[in-house]
């Protein structure tokens, strides 16, 4: 049997040059996943919970583009980069496809191509649904631009806290005091655990977000894991 270090994918040349790859295709396919379940979340609301329906998805959009330049101002970053951001998911899901292309040319009652003509009749019957998808995808961009603001903050944190909980750790050791490697992996596990769920709460909450009520309990809570993981850390460093 081949050994490890024989395989063509394990090798160390190899897997340097697949591990980009791999890395680019793992995003791409979160980002799909993500944005399937944020269409999904937004169609369910407009067409079976909320009586304005679309307007309200629009207001939502309206509200949070509205906080996040505000946010992005106030940290002393560029407004413009959490349009750009929505307008850059845009133009990949919509424009890059050339569904966006398309439902123009249907408006505008331009003279249609044989493929147009075969998709026109599917594109009128479905046009409210990519409409919220459309809306939801610009959505999902000022969101994610605005949680990235976040990313200063908790490393920030995440940085203090760690250097006290090794300060701590040392004195312990020095005391005698013991070590515990599973509170180290429960205070790990549970860092990850909740950066996932605030992220997808915040990605896919329906209704208006501030940040703020996100990053702020997120941030204590992250204090707090992190001081307790690199205090009971049990290996030498």
């Amino acid at each position: 049997m081949a050994s490890r270090n024989a395989s063509f994918h394990e090798g160390g040349f190899a897997g340097a040059l697949l591990a980009p790859l791999k890395l680019v295709f793992a995003l791409t396919l979160a980002f799909i996943g993500i944005l399937v379940v944020v269409w999904i979340v937004d169609w369910t609301f407009v067409f079976k919970v909320w009586p304005d329906g679309i307007d309200r998805l629009r207001s939502i959009l309206v509200a949070d583009l509205a906080r996040a330049r505000d946010l992005a101002e106030w940290q002393g970053g560029l407004p413009s980069a959490v349009t750009g951001t929505a307008n850059f998911l845009y133009a990949l899901v919509f424009r890059f496809t050339g569904i966006h292309d398309m439902g123009m040319r249907f408006a505008e009652g331009a003279e249609l191509s044989i493929p147009d003509t075969i998709v026109r009749n599917t594109y009128l019957a479905n046009r409210e649904a990519i409409e919220v998808a459309m809306i939801g995808t610009q959505l999902l961009g000022v969101r994610l631009a605005t949680l990235a603001m976040l990313a200063p903050i908790l490393v920030l944190i995440y940085i203090i806290a760690g250097a006290d909980g090794l300060t701590q750790r040392a004195i312990r050791r020095a005391s005698g005091g013991r070590e515990s490697a599973s509170l180290y992996h429960r205070a790990k596990h549970l860092q990850v655990a909740l950066m996932a769920t605030s992220l997808l709460i915040g990605l896919f909450w329906p209704a208006s977000v501030d940040v703020r009520w996100i990053g702020l309990p997120l941030a204590a809570t992250l204090a707090i894991l992190t001081r307790l993981q690199w205090a009971y850390y049990k290996k030498h460093l």
